[in-house]
């Protein structure tokens, strides 16, 4: 969503495009988000973080509002530390989730928030669930969200499996990623990815240079004049990774 088409930079309020996936597997559960955030036509960060910690083992994907979405975090993260002093254990994906949900609909008609609630606990292992806006709550095998969600529901349909293997999921969530970041102008610069299992959290953080690319792309700017680079690869046409 951009709110600040017909405002000057200075005046317009940072765009909220954004696409966030998430997979469960056999054994633990896959998620990512893209690094773009503009304003208007300006991309003022190509790295940013919009995945939030909840707790040590629990996340949230962020989509919609930053601020709105950056407030839910917070009290969630708050009342999760509280529990866990309180009950001396870590606290489950479930309550996150709830927690998530009550916040988003007893503010519906304030907030803007399209989020993932991402994590492992020794309850029930790996676990997704969804929080569009409204505060609706459903648990998923995969889910999709941002403005970049609506260019890759086919592929994420097609291709995903049922007990995918660690390196199956992560190679899903980041081929999603990048076929989001390909067709979305509101998607793009880099991918970060977070696997959880019973080992713990893994991060991986792919550069813009890095990012898959398919047939039709412009290749990332490597050294020399950008304008030499585009306007030998504009031939062949195609959109810009990042």
């Amino acid at each position: 969503m951009d709110v600040s088409r017909g405002a000057s930079h200075a005046e317009a309020a940072p765009s909220t495009g954004t696409t966030i996936v998430a997979c469960t597997y056999k054994g633990g559960v896959v998620f990512g988000a893209d690094g773009r955030v503009s304003i208007g036509n300006y991309i003022m960060n190509r790295a940013s973080n919009k995945i939030a910690p909840l707790s040590d083992y629990i996340f949230l994907c962020r989509s919609g509002s930053a601020p709105d979405t950056q407030i839910i975090s917070d009290n969630v993260r708050h009342y999760l530390h509280q529990a866990s002093a309180e009950s001396g254990e870590e606290p489950s994906v479930l309550m996150a989730a709830n927690l998530v949900r009550l916040l988003n609909y007893n503010n519906k008609d304030h907030l803007v928030g399209a989020m993932l609630v991402v994590g492992w606990d020794k309850h029930a292992g790996g676990q997704l669930y969804g929080v569009p806006i409204s505060g609706t709550l459903a648990k998923e095998k995969w889910a999709i969200d941002g403005s970049g969600s609506s260019y890759i529901w086919g592929y994420c349909d097609s291709e995903f499996k049922e007990d995918m293997t660690r390196a199956e999921a992560e190679n899903w969530v980041k081929e999603a990623l990048a076929l989001a970041m390909t067709r979305d102008a509101s998607s793009g610069g880099t991918i970060r990815m977070y696997t959880l299992d019973d080992a713990g959290v893994h991060y991986t953080y792919i550069p813009g240079d890095q990012v898959p690319q398919f047939m039709g792309d412009l290749p990332f700017p490597t050294g020399g004049p950008v304008g030499a680079v585009l306007g030998s690869a504009g031939r062949e046409g195609g959109m810009v990774i990042g």
